[in-house]
């Protein structure tokens, strides 16, 4: 494990478990910061529907809910499970973070850093900002909230990382 992968880092489950990203060594992974008050909220389902379509595959996608960006993530805890399950959201949700800014979670600042990840920085701009990471725990591009998670752009470059 090295420190300009996201593998260094620690997350919290909703229920207040502490997990290690390197439990996702190996793994192309989407990373996304989610509200369920946002005009990009359906995009929920999209994600459900992209983890399907990659099912059986070393692909994972995890979404950190945040309230970031225009108090559009008001839930806590267990009414984000509840929220998830009525979406039918099919991939781990993790606690809400905060995603920007100087108390942003050690990832998102690491997302931000292009010197400490090593490719590429970015800083999310609004909900539903994805990060592709490859299977050694680099970041390898991002995309804004309006690049749908079914588009073309996605998949392609998810089976390219997926073949490699």
């Amino acid at each position: 494990m090295t420190d300009n992968t996201i593998y260094q880092f620690n997350i919290q489950k909703l229920n207040g478990e502490q997990i290690s990203l390197s439990d996702y060594k190996n793994k192309v992974l989407l990373i996304v910061n989610t509200a369920s008050q946002c005009s990009f909220t359906p995009q929920l389902k999209e994600l459900a529907d992209l983890r399907n379509e990659f099912q059986g595959e070393d692909f994972e996608i995890l979404a950190f809910p945040s309230n970031d960006f225009g108090g559009q993530e008001p839930l806590e805890g267990a009414a984000i499970t509840a929220f998830c399950e009525i979406q039918h959201v099919n991939y781990p949700v993790f606690d809400k973070i905060r995603v920007r800014g100087p108390y942003a979670h050690p990832l998102y600042k690491f997302f931000a850093e292009k010197k400490e990840n090593g490719r590429l920085g970015s800083v999310p701009r609004w909900n539903f900002h994805k990060f592709l990471i490859d299977r050694s725990g680099l970041t390898t591009d991002f995309y804004y909230p309006f690049t749908k998670p079914m588009s073309a752009k996605i998949r392609k470059r998810i089976r390219r990382l997926l073949a490699v």
